[in-house]
């Protein structure tokens, strides 16, 4: 899930206010990430005061710290790239009883667990991290494959009728 979706879901407004993403925008591209990556966000006990979010990148998973409100200071966000051959994964696990699905993975000392479509999110992130690590590229998540088919059928639709029959090929 891209970091801009995250922020829409983001349990409490403070932890995603302009000041913050200022700063956290700032380390992501000084690691070496896009503004708006592909990350997983782990909001903690009290997001309004402090999260961690991961990044995986061709060089390595960026784990950045992020503090909302530092007294005296305002938000700050502290980081480090952790090198493919270095990163600490765990197994993934998953149970599955009358339909539904839950999953724990542990990242370095993190530990992720969700249910349904957390277990979802958790998984597919889990994949991404492990083709990472082999150096095999990452399948794409089902909502990156949902964003990719969706801009594909926006694109055909925006296609005059004369322009779609002879960019396929058909006679006019």
């Amino acid at each position: 899930m891209r970091l801009g979706e995250w922020r829409a879901k983001a349990p409490s407004k403070d932890a995603v206010a302009p000041k913050v993403l200022a700063v956290l925008e700032q380390a992501l591209t000084a690691l070496g990430a896009e503004t708006d990556p592909e990350c997983w966000v782990a909001w903690g006990d009290d997001p309004a005061i402090r999260y961690l979010l991961l990044v995986p990148t061709p060089s390595g998973l960026l784990q950045i710290s992020v503090r909302v409100a530092v007294p005296g200071e305002g938000p700050r966000a502290s980081g480090k790239v952790i090198r493919w051959n270095r990163l600490q994964l765990g197994e993934l696990a998953v149970e599955i009883q009358g339909g539904h699905r839950l999953v724990t993975f542990q990242v370095e000392n993190l530990v992720l667990n969700g249910a349904d479509a957390a277990a979802d999110g958790i998984s597919s992130f889990a994949q991404a991290l492990f083709a990472a690590v082999d150096g095999r590229p990452p399948r794409p998540s089902p909502a990156a494959k949902g964003r990719t088919r969706a801009a594909a059928k926006a694109g055909r639709a925006s296609r005059s009728p004369a322009r779609a029959a002879s960019s396929t090929g058909s006679p006019r």
